[in-house]
């Protein structure tokens, strides 16, 4: 057990805003670092559950709270069917009024949790009101839709004749079974009922419909209703309580909104008006693609279809919920569910791009065997993708797992933070601490009343605090390698099964996870992702297609990623498995691999277009690339200006990492293997700033070697004690370029910055 380290109490002057605005222009420095300031102390979900609050009870939690166990505010989350005062009641409002003006005293900053429990939308589970939710009761009309289809097969020449179901009608299509024509019949309706004059064939027919599914949470597909959901929820405070956004309330956060509601076929009433808008054509005639393999134009009627209703998604809850924080002078933050689907697409959608308009990216680390932690990558990616500083992630819920009894022990607790910080995340929103710690419903209880963790709490929101001190502002992620996010895979390759939810037309379900239903075969970017942090000792970006097409560049044989903030510069760029994919990306993929990059693809080799009608476009460049097609697995090719590409069919993280030393001079980063060892490298101030972290449970005794001639500080957040490493310069062999050798030391779940020394 750690020893019991008092944190002095520090309070500020007057609170500033959230992190985010905070951290803007932050420099940082070892007094900093040895005692961060309270705005930089983790504020943990404060769970108000299942019992009475009161404002006395409050205010000596939170004094307790921050002075015992180092936490510098909360997000609020009212909580539990026994819960009072009655969310949003005047006698609430009055009791978070307190809290408010206890936190402007105490210096700690608030986060505005937007709902009852969660998922967010509903605006109270258990209002008055023949047991419905706020929201579904004020606007019936505007909570999750889904999209039905009604189908009948029938032999022409014949008439048919059919009543149009309930809910609006989306599209009716008929499609001949053998040569897959389909005809639009939507315009035979007349007086509620489809009439139509069936030629020679058998004929599908197919009537789509949009009905109200029941989910009475806000559509988070309809931009309008999720604005009628904040003015329920997110306005009922801003007028109450004005004067203290922007400086204790800092910002809000969502919690699990998601697509795999409405039988995972959630839809919305104004679809086809919407994407008839954006591409100048009917989405009728794609529809069918949706539940059948309709041929050669399938993938890119599917990725039409589900790209569109990704982006309705994170334009329609994300973009809105963002866009009303920042108006209103704070950030917004929050996560969707369940991050760790394969497919995505009937969860969030698009994970990278469902974060293209939020302040803060964030992910849940949460118990009952979700693998978040193989997903972290892609979502501190979105945030390198499209330029912001923070990434957050409710972190321990329900931890270790659901069906295992106890509580996660200190090793757990630091593995699971460093594992975190070293792949992006800067934001760990501890899970939880409660009210009533006597009605606990996930565990842990991280607070001063739990005996388990109460004697070392403090040295560990003390650990975190530096973590964010050092990592929580303007500096630039670096990485050698970029890996294409395969989203137009993933959309072309899935559809929605009558019979079983979601599932694919590649492989069958796996049933042993709701979420994984819709896994398609031979999937791989994640295993990639996993592969290069874990065996080849490489950190990484993935890019999102949109975002390799309009912000990356070629030139020097390298790959370009052009923000504001964070440049990244990419040597390598990895192409995991994927059968569809943009013309437009693949043919930036191949410059690359023309202009002197090295390119990789794993798995298997794209073979369809993710445009309609342009397959044979991806197949003449992938022979240009390699001419042997996937017969070249594991052979590197070369051209004149000092391209390579090497396709790997059956990848592993030891092809990967071998791969990868044959193809490279030099990397940023660079050590002997260690599945433990992880790093993540920023530009901080003109100042390298590296963080490695131990995550496992024997020591690391490794050599490194770093891109430059660098002088070195080790600054230990454990302790926050620092000094100065002896490195040795050296230049490398083949680039004649400057190297830096140091030596690293950590004890297990241990961890140490590498920092540049300050220039006089």
């Amino acid at each position: 057990m750690i020893k019991n380290n008092f944190w002095p109490v520090m309070i500020i002057v007057a609170v500033l805003l959230m992190n985010a605005t905070i951290a803007a222009g932050q420099t940082f420095s070892q007094e900093k670092f040895k005692n961060p300031s309270i705005q930089f102390w983790p504020r943990p979900l404060w769970f108000w559950n299942n019992t009475t609050v009161t404002g006395e009870g409050i205010v000596q939690q939170m004094q307790a709270m921050r002075d015992k166990c180092g936490y510098g505010g909360f997000g609020v989350v009212p909580f539990g069917k026994n819960f009072s005062p009655e969310y949003l009641s005047e006698d609430y409002l009055k009791v978070y009024g307190i809290m408010l003006e206890k936190a402007k005293e105490l210096g700690m900053t608030i986060s505005l949790y937007d709902e009852f429990g969660f998922p967010s939308g509903s605006v109270g589970a258990f209002a008055e009101g023949d047991g419905k939710p706020r929201f579904q009761l004020k606007y019936p009309l505007q909570t999750i839709k889904r999209l039905d289809k009604a189908e009948e097969d029938i032999s022409g020449p014949a008439v048919y004749e059919k009543k149009i179901p309930d809910g609006k009608l989306m599209g009716i299509v008929a499609m001949e079974t053998t040569s897959l024509k389909r005809i639009d019949l939507t315009e035979m309706v007349s007086g509620g009922t489809v009439r139509w004059k069936a030629p020679a064939g058998k004929w599908k027919i197919m009537i789509f419909s949009c009905v109200t599914d029941g989910v009475p949470l806000a559509d988070y597909l309809d931009p309008e209703a999720v604005r009628n959901f904040i003015s329920m929820a997110h306005e009922v405070y801003y007028n109450r309580f004005k004067g203290y956004f922007g400086t204790v309330i800092g910002g809000t956060f969502f919690d699990e909104p998601s697509m795999f509601h409405a039988e995972f076929r959630m839809w919305t009433d104004s679809f086809n008006e919407k994407f008839l808008l954006k591409y100048g054509f009917s989405p009728v005639l794609l529809y069918p693609s949706m539940w059948y393999d309709t041929g050669s134009s399938a993938q890119s009627d599917r990725n039409y279809l589900f790209g569109f209703r990704a982006e309705l998604y994170g334009n329609g809850f994300t973009k809105e919920v963002s866009d009303w924080s920042v108006a209103h002078g704070i950030t917004a933050t929050g996560h969707n569910a369940p991050e760790e689907a394969l497919v995505p697409v009937n969860s969030s959608g698009d994970l990278l791009k469902s974060f293209k308009y939020l302040e803060i990216p964030g992910i849940d680390k949460i118990g009952g065997h979700r693998p978040a932690e193989r997903f972290y990558k892609l979502v501190s990616s979105a945030a390198y993708n499209w330029d912001k500083k923070f990434v957050m992630s409710e972190t321990y819920g329900a931890m270790p797992d659901y069906d295992t009894p106890g509580d996660l022990n200190w090793n757990q607790i630091f593995s699971i933070a460093m594992d975190q910080y070293t792949k992006g995340i800067n934001m760990l929103i501890p899970h939880a601490v409660w009210y009533d710690n006597t009605k606990v419903t996930y565990k842990p209880e991280l607070s001063y009343r739990n005996p388990l963790y109460a004697d070392s709490l403090q040295f560990f929101t003390r650990f975190l605090a530096r973590l964010n001190v050092m990592l929580q502002n303007n500096g630039r992620h670096i990485a050698d390698i970029a890996v294409v996010y395969p989203i137009a895979s993933l959309q072309g390759g899935h559809i929605f099964d009558d019979r079983t939810g979601p599932s694919n037309i590649d492989g069958p379900a796996d049933p042993s996870n709701e979420f994984y239903k819709d896994a398609i075969k031979e999937i791989d970017y994640v295993d990639v992702a996993n592969w290069l942090t874990n065996a080849a000792g490489k950190d990484f970006t993935f890019l999102h297609p949109e975002v390799l097409d309009e912000k990356c560049t070629i030139s020097e044989g390298q790959l370009h990623l052009q923000n504001i903030t964070n440049r990244e510069d990419y040597k390598v760029l990895i192409a995991p498995s994927c059968k569809t994919i943009s013309i437009s990306n693949l043919q930036k993929i191949t410059d690359f691999y023309n202009q002197g990059g090295t390119v990789i693809f794993t798995t298997r080799l794209p073979y369809r277009s993710a445009e309609t009608g342009r397959d044979k476009e991806i197949l003449q460049m992938v022979k240009s690339v390699f001419p042997g097609g996937e017969k070249e697995t594991g052979k590197i090719r070369y051209n004149n200006n000092g391209g390579k590409a090497c396709f790997i069919a059956e990848p592993d993280g030891q092809k990967l990492r071998d791969i990868l030393q044959q193809t490279v001079n030099e990397f940023d980063v660079d050590y002997p293997q260690c599945s433990d060892l992880q790093y993540i490298h920023k530009v901080v101030d003109n100042r390298n700033v590296y963080y490695f972290a131990n995550t496992g449970s024997s020591s690391i005794e490794t050599e490194l070697l770093l891109r430059g001639d660098i002088r070195l500080e080790g600054w230990d957040p454990h302790t926050g004690s620092s000094k100065k490493l002896l490195t040795e310069s050296k230049k490398d062999r083949a680039s004649d370029l400057p190297h830096t050798k140091v030596k690293l030391s950590l004890k297990p779940y241990h961890s140490l910055f590498l920092v540049e020394e300050k220039e006089e």
